[in-house]
């Protein structure tokens, strides 16, 4: 069975990433959190730059106000206009 395919702006971690992680000296529960951190700054390099800030500058309202948004944009479009797909 082929799963749809992600948008460049929705992949978090590619497979040569995810085959970095996994070829590190980690144990799995470092491995998670590795992944997680990778895949977290990429959505706040997304976040700073629709909020036109640096990622530096990005505050705790601002990423959540982002997130009410995206949510937002998802309950109304649809998953599709969404940024985040889950």
């Amino acid at each position: 069975m082929d799963l749809p395919s992600q948008q460049p702006s929705t992949q978090f971690l590619t497979l040569e990433e995810s085959a970095q992680v996994d070829a590190a000296l980690l144990s799995s529960p470092e491995k998670f959190l590795t992944r997680l951190t990778i895949s977290s700054q990429k959505l706040l390099k997304q976040i700073a730059q629709e909020s036109n800030v640096s990622i530096e500058d990005l505050t705790t309202q601002q990423i959540i106000s982002w997130f009410e948004k995206d949510s937002k944009i998802r309950r109304e479009q649809g998953i599709e206009a969404s940024f985040l797909k889950w």
